[in-house]
């Protein structure tokens, strides 16, 4: 059982063929440029996939991240890498077959607590979690 904690809104334009700039909904973020790769489009900005993956790995190294914060574990460093394969599926349809996530937390220490976090970090990131779960994406198309 869900339960509502918040919400929030962002607005995407397009700029030219494929390019499509997102606004968010605080005036302190920059726009985001997005585009399609060749041949649909120009290639000169990341495409949604991409964004989705950035998504998944930014989200579980903040969560291991707040979790090691919280256990007082100092991290010297944190990296993470996306691998993403794309497939076609029975309907020729382009989709994201699997993501990858290899997350590289610099410790100075080892120990109980690290251990812990390792094990429920991935359930505290929210992004990760509603993708594996799926989620609910209504669809309204208004021409204006």
């Amino acid at each position: 059982m869900s339960q509502h904690v918040g919400e929030f809104s962002i607005a995407i334009e397009q700029v030219d063929g494929y390019e499509f700039r997102v606004k968010f909904d605080k005036e302190q973020y920059e726009s985001l440029m997005l585009d399609e790769p060749a041949p649909l489009s120009q290639d000169r900005a990341p495409n949604a996939a991409r964004i989705l993956a950035a998504a998944v790995g930014n989200c579980l190294s903040a969560s291991l991240l707040f979790c090691l914060s919280r256990a007082g574990v100092k991290l010297e460093d944190i990296k993470s890498d996306v691998k993403v394969e794309l497939t076609r599926n029975e309907n020729r349809r382009l989709r994201i077959g699997h993501m990858e996530v290899t997350v590289r937390p610099k410790l100075s220490a080892t120990g109980e607590k690290i251990d812990k976090c390792l094990e429920t970090f991935e359930d505290f990131c929210v992004v990760t979690q509603s993708v594996r779960e799926g989620l609910d994406v209504k669809v309204n198309v208004e021409p204006q």
